[in-house]
């Protein structure tokens, strides 16, 4: 009986929860209007809210145009400001520009002050160099003219004192001469033979007179004498290298005085430093005209550009001023003077309000009453299904009915409650569980030791797990991470095979590098291919045509490394062999000849500037007679295209051969140079 009713009565609640919410939605919409409308009909609602839509839409076309306007004269105002920076624009680039024909000369001379000043500065270091070299030489004439001065005093004194210990000695050894017969005297003794002239008897010896010295006295004399003489070479000598100095110095110097020369190149250094100073500026002037120019170019272009806009602007504003005009008339025309134009965007909002308020207490009136109604048509049909059923009211109802899903509930309860009994008395009945129940009990204390020991052995057992575990996690990891780094580091490694690579191929340690050679030997055994191909021109003409030098990358024996080595190739055997082979004068002029060779190269290599100075030292002494007119034809043929070759040798041959000699001169107050030109 109560399924029956419950329908009804779930209908009944919502219709009573309906009509609730309907009261107190009615009830918030009229407390939203004015208090004559709060009691007014659902009728009378409806108009007014029709009255007032009515009234808005006529407010939203003159909102509208409202809102044109003010864009139109929004935009106006927008031409007006962007004239407005367009004219300041404007008059600024016209203020600038009208300088920079000033400007740009102005700048323009300053770039070309610092190339002048550049120039000046070169010319003005051209000239301080020999003018430091004379002050400096004259400074030195300053000095040695005081030495000079001191040099000859002294090489006077050194005369004078010569000359009076060769006269003392000249003394001394006269007396000693005047004197030696007394001297002899003085050995002889009586019965022993005279060493002069054999007589044992001796009458008479010669006496020595008051004036007689002896031969230390004279060695004294003879030695103060030589001293002198060597004190007089050393000064003269001194006062010679002085005058020479002098001499060299004044040729330098001339005959400015050393204040002027100094007044000379201190003016030049200030000159100098101020061209420099000035020609420093050259980058600065250069990128401050380039600057100028940008920016003229940019005013220039910002003048044009504003007065395009300008006249743009023009037809913009002409065109805003015409829509303004005829949005103020058609406001007019709509009852809006444009001094309330201000106001109607609140009176439309107003309007659009109440209209709306209006709207929803007129609906919220309407579903109060559908709700009412449909609520007493819910409490009717409940009281007849109540009667029916027999229940004296609906908490009976309520408390009588369980739903579906209590009903499943419950049966579902007594479905499992029967299954366990059926369980239960299966397991009960078996025969194992009846067999066992007949055994006597078992021991306790033996199964809790092995319950614990089997529980330590379970907890070993997942200790183990777990750390085995933990670590397979932390070597996928670090696989993982291996195998990213392996291939972040890819690239490196293969950058570093070819790097290691190329450099062992470089350095001559490679496997590959079969003759062990550098690449920087390499580079020099090309070089000096071309130098010994240079240089058997020279040897075969020494050598009269007998010998060529040869390149050769042959590696020697041990480790070695190759690239570098010379052959010579006899002519007259045909065997090219090692230059360790030729004799001592084969070997200089060989020498010689890559010399020359190398000389020749660099100046091929140097752009045609040549090494116009060769000096050779030694090695003419191991070359016969016939290889020495060989050689030097060759360093003749050399001396005819303005070379200067020079030859530092003690053979004595050469000197008949070498036309201009410089000479050393040792002597004991040091060595000179002596020039000589023979035949």
């Amino acid at each position: 009986a109560a399924d029956t009713v419950t329908p009804l009565l779930a209908l009944h609640d919502r219709a009573e929860a309906g009509h609730a919410r309907a009261a107190v939605a009615e009830d918030t919409a009229r407390r939203a209007l004015p208090r004559d409308l709060a009691d007014a009909a659902p009728t009378r609602l409806a108009g007014l809210e029709r009255d007032a839509s009515r009234q808005a839409g006529a407010l939203e076309a003159a909102l509208r145009t409202d809102r044109r306007r003010s864009e139109v004269r929004a935009q106006l105002a927008a031409l007006d400001r962007e004239s407005r920076a367009d004219e300041d624009g404007l008059r600024e680039a016209d203020c600038w520009l009208a300088d920079w024909d000033d400007t740009r000369v102005a700048l323009q001379q300053r770039v070309d002050d610092a190339i002048e000043a550049a120039t000046r500065a070169e010319y003005l270091d051209g000239r301080l160099g020999p003018a430091r070299q004379r002050l400096a030489a004259a400074r030195l004439r300053d000095r040695l003219t005081d030495e000079e001065h001191l040099a000859g005093e002294a090489a006077l004194r050194a005369r004078e004192d010569a000359a009076d210990a060769r006269e003392h000695w000249l003394d001394v050894r006269n007396r000693r001469l005047n004197g030696f017969a007394a001297e002899l005297a003085t050995a002889l003794r009586d019965g022993e033979a005279c060493t002069v002239c054999g007589a044992t008897a001796h009458p008479a010896p010669r006496r020595p007179a008051a004036d007689h010295v002896d031969q230390r006295t004279e060695d004294t004399a003879l030695a103060a004498h030589q001293q002198a003489e060597n004190d007089r070479e050393a000064a003269e000598g001194r006062l010679h290298t002085v005058r020479d100095q002098l001499t060299t110095a004044r040729a330098t110097a001339g005959d400015d005085t050393t204040a002027a020369l100094e007044s000379a190149a201190h003016a030049l250094e200030s000159a100098l430093a101020a061209a420099r100073g000035t020609a420093a500026d050259a980058h600065p002037a250069r990128e401050a005209l380039d600057r100028a120019e940008r920016e003229h170019t940019r005013r220039r272009n910002v003048a044009q550009d504003a007065e395009r806009r300008a006249a743009a602007r023009t037809s913009r504003r002409e065109a805003f001023q015409l829509e303004e005009t005829a949005l103020t008339v058609e406001l007019e025309q709509c009852g809006t003077p444009e001094e309330q134009s201000g106001t109607i965007a609140e009176h439309a909002a107003a309007v659009e309000r109440r209209a709306r308020s209006l709207a929803e207490a007129a609906d919220a009136a309407r579903t109060a009453h559908d709700t009412a109604r449909a609520l007493h048509d819910a409490d009717e049909r409940l009281a007849g299904a109540l009667r029916t059923a027999g229940f004296p009211h609906a908490s009976a109802v309520r408390d009588a009915y369980v739903d579906a899903a209590g009903q499943r509930r419950l049966q579902e309860d007594l479905d499992t409650w029967q299954s366990e009994e059926k369980a239960v008395a299966e397991t009960l009945a078996d025969s194992a569980l009846i067999a066992a129940a007949q055994q006597p009990p078992a021991d306790p204390e033996r199964a809790e030791d092995a319950v614990r020991e089997a529980d330590r052995a379970l907890r070993a057992a997942a200790t183990a797990l777990d750390a085995a575990r933990t670590r397979c996690r932390e070597l996928d990891d670090l696989g993982e991470r291996a195998t990213a780094q392996a291939r972040r580091t890819a690239p490196l490694r293969r950058a570093h095979e070819r790097v290691s690579a190329l450099s062992h191929l470089a350095s001559g340690t490679s496997g590959e590098n079969q003759r062990k050679m550098r690449l920087e030997t390499y580079v020099l055994a090309a070089r000096l291919e071309h130098v010994a191909a240079a240089a058997s021109a020279r040897l075969a003409r020494m050598s009269a045509g007998r010998y060529t030098l040869v390149h050769s990358d042959e590696r020697t024996s041990g480790r070695a490394r190759s690239g570098l080595g010379l052959h010579v190739v006899d002519s007259w055997t045909g065997v090219q062999r090692d230059t360790a082979t030729l004799s001592g004068g084969e070997t200089f002029f060989a020498s010689l000849a890559l010399a020359l060779g190398l000389a020749d190269v660099v100046t091929d290599e140097a752009g045609g500037t040549r090494l116009d100075t060769l000096f050779i030292d030694e090695g003419f002494g191991s070359l016969d007679e016939q290889t020495l007119d060989e050689v030097l034809d060759v360093l003749d043929a050399l001396r005819e295209r303005d070379r200067s070759v020079g030859i530092v040798s003690h053979v004595a041959d050469l000197r008949a051969r070498i036309p201009v000699q410089l000479e050393v001169l040792k002597t004991r107050s040091g060595s000179t140079l002596r020039h000589r030109r023979h035949g």
